[in-house]
This record gives C-alpha cells, sequence and structure tokens, in this order.
C-alpha cells in the first residue's frame, strides 16, 4: 500500500528559464531540462523530485503562480475515484508517461489541484 507522501512537485511560470535559474541557486538543486517538454526538472539531494513547468504549456491550463503537487500511489484510477467520490473533479484521468509512470489530476472541493502519480518500479 501506498504511503501517500509527496513524490513531485511542479512550479508553473511565465519565464520558466529565471524560475529554474533562481530555484537553482536558491537551493542548489540539480536542473535538466527535456526541449520537447519546456519542463526544466529539478532533483534535490533527497526528497520529492519536481519541475519548472512553462505556463499553457501542460496537459490542463497551468496559472502562474501555481504549485501542483503530486502524492504517491499505487492505483492513480482508484485514488481518483475516490476524490471524485468525496466531492473533488476529476481534471485529467489516469495518464501514462513512457518509461516514468503514470499520473492523474484531480481539483477539490475547494478549488486546489492534486496530482497522483505511480512510479513504473510499482507497475504490476
Amino acid at each position: 500500500m501506498a504511503e501517500h507522501v509527496v513524490s513531485h512537485i511542479e512550479i508553473a511560470s511565465s519565464n520558466p528559464d529565471v524560475a529554474a535559474k533562481f530555484y537553482k541557486e536558491l537551493f542548489g538543486w540539480s536542473l535538466f531540462q527535456f526541449p520537447e517538454s519546456g519542463y526544466r526538472f529539478f532533483q534535490p539531494s533527497s526528497g520529492a523530485t519536481g519541475a519548472v513547468v512553462p505556463t499553457g504549456q501542460t496537459y490542463f491550463n497551468f496559472q502562474p503562480d501555481t504549485v501542483l503537487v503530486y502524492i504517491s500511489t499505487d492505483n492513480v484510477t482508484a485514488s481518483l475515484e475516490k476524490a471524485q467520490g468525496l466531492g473533488a473533479t476529476v481534471v485529467l484521468p489516469e495518464t501514462a508517461i513512457p518509461g516514468t509512470g503514470d499520473f492523474g489530476v484531480f481539483q477539490d472541493p475547494t478549488g486546489n489541484f492534486i496530482g497522483l502519480y505511480k512510479p513504473l518500479q510499482q507497475q504490476q
């Protein structure tokens, strides 16, 4: 059973180069970019990974000054269904990230967006 820990965060920015440089210098994070996505991924020495995400280039319309937190789960679809049963709206159903895992996104009853993530090594 998943521990439901924070596994990944995404920081939306209308100027991702500036934001990525800021966080790299502030926290000493290693950064790498996937040119096809525009994401600037960061890896702290421990803890959750993350990315600076270009505004408007995501699976749903990310606004600037928004942070999306991903929570680990054993079953993305079941967790989305449970969230929906508790009043959330599914924004993005379970979606595969080739070579990485699966994720989905819901909006909670108060308007916050939360991602769910199941790494590939947990796939059955």
